[in-house]
């Protein structure tokens, strides 16, 4: 189970490092050990991990692409470690910074990242009013309405770049479902991507990336 699953990642990211596969493949025993302490994931998901978690977290590499050494990355309401985690294995070259209002998953996300012995990593536990650091892209997955996130998150956003990346510096969050009123909402514009376009699997049929851009290009990079 645990390979046919690790072999999902590689599928869809068959360029990723033996390194990169050995840390995916080690997160289904740990998730496992600790969704039997704490509830870090939905019971219902823990047979799923690397489709509706790993492969989900994914869905944003497979959005922004390749990104430049130092690239630097916020992941809002992190959870037990989703997306960061993934997102951090698959980006060895950036540095992401995991935060969280509940202390017990900064904790499950933090052990995580030792034991697959990521260091590109670092942790928080607090909100975004709390985070004074500025990063090209604040990641996030369900946490709250996409005006909400625009919200707290403006301000963690570098003020200017160049096209250092594919994209500006800004929002990139999961979501699913009709989007319509809540894109409608934003005070800026928003990209909205279907997952389903990247994954074939039925779990993506409603799943989608949307990308808002919350700084203005400067010619000079800032990463």
């Amino acid at each position: 189970m645990e390979t046919e699953n690790v072999d999902i990642i590689k599928h869809y990211f068959p360029h990723i490092t033996e390194e990169m596969q050995t840390r995916f493949a080690k997160l289904q025993e740990l998730y496992d050990d600790w969704n039997s302490k704490i509830n870090v994931i939905s019971r219902a998901d823990t047979g799923n991990l690397y489709t509706r978690h790993v492969l989900h977290s994914l869905g944003i590499a497979d959005f922004l692409g390749e990104l430049q050494p130092g690239t630097s990355i916020m992941d809002l309401g992190t959870g037990g470690g989703f997306p960061g985690i993934p997102l951090a294995i698959y980006y060895p070259q950036c540095h992401f910074h995991l935060i969280d209002r509940i202390g017990k998953k900064i904790r499950v996300a933090k052990d995580i990242a030792e034991r697959i012995g990521l260091t590109n990593v670092t942790f928080q536990h607090g909100d975004s009013g709390e985070c004074h650091q500025t990063f090209y892209y604040v990641v996030s997955r369900a946490v709250m309405s996409l005006e909400a996130l625009v919200k707290a998150c403006a301000k963690n956003i570098k003020p200017a770049t160049d096209e250092c990346n594919r994209y500006a510096p800004g929002l990139v969050c999961l979501k699913g479902g009709d989007l319509s009123q809540e894109i409608a909402a934003t005070p800026v514009p928003a990209i909205e991507i279907e997952l389903s376009d990247y994954f074939t699997e039925p779990f993506f049929e409603t799943k989608k990336v949307v990308y808002v851009q919350l700084a203005k290009n400067s010619g000079k990079c800032s990463i």
